[in-house]
């Protein structure tokens, strides 16, 4: 980014976190930023009920990135977020979830500090933690599991070298919580059990966690894809994995 495109900043660049979905879990912050927010660029899946939070006035764009549909490249996101900051006092950047915890925040927030504007993080509830305890799975439990680990599916699994290292998480961590791994979930499960998993291990898949509409998808490692496709079950969903989602069926409703 170039310092000289930014030498009549005013405004400054806030990432804020929309949470998983539920508007009730939308921070007092974040709304209270919503509300005289100059322009909000939005990401596909925050819900409606957050964006009715939005200023009336505001300038509302759709940034979202979905599977096989992106609204903008990553890098004109961030270079709108400066160029909106040049006329704007304030720039919202609102992303499901956390903007810290895959939501390529980090390298938002880096590109906007280097091009001289000013730019705050504001978190939100990540949907790995919200939508297991929507769907009654408590990530950890004394007599289930005492870690967990968090990580991304959405990488190519058995191809080349994967980045993640399937391994040391099967081994390493009693509760695995996967972010965007419903599509490359086949690789995914080929990798755990040949790191060790026992084909039995519970698995849990939480569709659109703490909406109306979410849906939970409950089975074994080794039979799991195959009752995803039985389903139609698609993304976006949380997966979780380990022994704490027998607990789905004693607790998964107390949500209801």
């Amino acid at each position: 980014m170039q310092k000289e495109n930014t030498k009549n900043v005013v405004g400054k660049v806030y990432l804020l976190g929309a949470g998983p979905g539920d508007p009730g879990l939308m921070t007092i912050k974040g709304k209270a930023l919503l509300e005289v927010a100059d322009v909000v660029i939005y990401d596909a899946l925050v819900s409606p009920g957050i964006l009715a939070m939005v200023n009336p006035h505001a300038e509302k764009i759709n940034a979202g990135k979905r599977r096989g549909r992106h609204s903008l490249p990553q890098h004109q996101t961030t270079e709108l977020l400066i160029e909106k900051a040049q006329d704007n006092a304030i720039v919202v950047r609102l992303k499901g979830g956390d903007p810290f915890v895959f939501g390529r925040g980090g390298e938002e927030m880096q590109d906007i500090l280097e091009a001289g504007v000013s730019v705050e993080v504001i978190p939100g509830i990540t949907s790995g933690i919200a939508a297991a305890a929507y769907a009654g799975i408590p990530l950890t439990h004394r007599l289930y599991s005492s870690s967990v680990t968090f990580v991304t599916g959405h990488e190519s699994v058995g191809k080349y070298r994967p980045a993640v290292n399937w391994l040391s998480i099967a081994k390493g961590s009693e509760t695995i919580v996967i972010y965007m791994g419903v599509q490359n979930l086949p690789n995914i499960v080929e990798e755990l059990l040949k790191a060790g998993l026992d084909k039995d291990t519970p698995i849990g898949l939480i569709r659109w966690g703490t909406r109306p509409e979410q849906e939970e998808l409950i089975g074994e490692l080794d039979t799991i894809v195959e009752t995803v496709e039985k389903n139609n079950f698609e993304a976006p969903a949380i997966i979780v994995i380990g022994a704490v989602v027998k607990l789905h069926s004693v607790l998964g409703m107390g949500n209801g």
